[in-house]
C-alpha cells in the first residue's frame, strides 16, 4: 500500500506531461499526494474498520471514501467521482476508469487466500467502478500485489495475470504517447504491470512506470502497490514520502501497517 503512496507522489509532477527517460529528481517542492493516496488510505482505513468481519466492508468503504475525500478537497478527482463523493446515496456509475485499481492494494494485506483477494476487492471497487473493466483492473492489480506479497515470481505474477486477466505486451516503453493517454483500466493497468515485471528495484519500476508519461501519478500508483509487495520499501523513500502527507494519512499508515505488514 505504500508503494502505491510513493507512487502517486512522485508521479504527480509528471502528469500527462509526455514520455521522458529515467532521469529525474524523485521529488520535489511541486510533488504533492493525489486523489490516488487519498482513496487507497480510505479503502486503508474501511479494512481497519472492519476488525477482521468484511461482511459490511462495501459500506465502509463508502463512508471512508466519502468522508477522506471530503476531507481532502481539490486533490484531482474525476467529474463524475466527484458527483459520487458528495452525493447523499452514492450510487456505482458503470466506470471502468483506474481509480479503482490505484485504490485497491491494501486489500492484498488483508485477504488470506485468492479467493478473499477478489471478494475483498470486488466489495472496495463496485461501490463506483461496476462496470466490468473496473472490476476486473482493480482484481488484477490486488491480485499481483497478493502474489508478490507471497513470493512469487514475476514469472508466475506475469503468467496469472496472462491468464487471467490482460495480454502483457511488451513493448509499451517505445508505443507513442498517444497510446498512454489514457485513464481506463484496460489502457494502464497493463503497462503499469509491464514497468514493474522489467524493473529490477523498487524505484526503479517507480521511474519506469512516470517515464511511460501518461497518467504518471496512478500508473506510479499501480506499479508501486505491486512493487513495494515485491521488492520492500527502502526506508529513505518512506520517510521522504511521509513528510508530503499530514498526520491523519501517516497515522492511517502507521495502523494499517501494525495490523496488517
Amino acid at each position: 500500500m505504500l508503494g502505491a503512496i510513493i507512487g502517486d507522489v512522485v508521479g504527480s509532477r509528471f502528469e500527462f506531461s509526455g514520455k521522458k527517460n529515467k532521469n529525474f529528481e524523485l521529488f520535489s517542492d511541486y510533488s504533492r499526494f493525489t486523489d490516488d493516496t487519498v482513496m487507497t488510505c480510505a479503502v486503508a482505513k474501511a479494512l481497519l474498520d472492519c476488525k477482521g468481519d468484511y461482511e459490511e466492508l462495501s459500506e465502509r468503504a463508502v463512508r471512508c471514501m466519502q468522508a477522506l475525500g471530503q476531507k481532502y478537497e481539490g486533490r484531482g478527482y474525476g467529474g463524475m467521482f466527484l458527483n459520487w463523493l458528495y452525493a447523499t446515496i452514492p450510487s456505482p456509475y458503470r466506470s471502468y476508469g483506474n481509480g479503482s485499481a490505484m485504490r485497491v492494494s491494501p486489500v492484498a494485506y488483508a485477504a488470506k487466500s485468492p479467493d478473499e483477494v477478489k471478494l475483498l476487492s470486488r466489495k472496495v471497487t463496485e461501490i463506483s467502478h461496476n462496470h466490468p473493466e473496473g472490476i476486473k483492473g482493480a482484481e488484477a492489480v490486488a491480485m499481483a500485489t497478493y502474489l508478490a506479497l507471497n513470493g512469487k515470481t514475476k514469472d508466475e505474477i506475469r503468467e496469472e495475470i496472462v491468464r487471467d486477466y490482460y495480454t502483457i505486451k511488451d513493448n509499451y516503453d517505445v508505443m507513442p504517447f498517444d497510446f498512454l493517454v489514457d485513464a481506463t483500466c484496460q489502457g494502464t493497468v497493463p503497462p503499469s504491470l509491464y514497468a514493474f515485471f522489467i524493473s529490477d528495484s523498487f524505484e526503479d519500476a517507480i521511474r519506469t512506470a512516470v517515464a511511460f508519461g501518461g497518467d504518471a501519478d496512478t500508473m506510479a500508483a499501480i506499479t508501486g502497490s505491486v512493487a513495494g509487495a515485491y521488492y520492500g520499501i527502502p526506508a529513505d523513500l518512506e520517510k521522504k514520502t511521509e513528510t508530503y502527507l499530514d498526520p491523519y494519512l501517516c497515522g492511517i499508515l502507521k495502523i494499517f501497517k501494525k495490523a496488517f505488514m
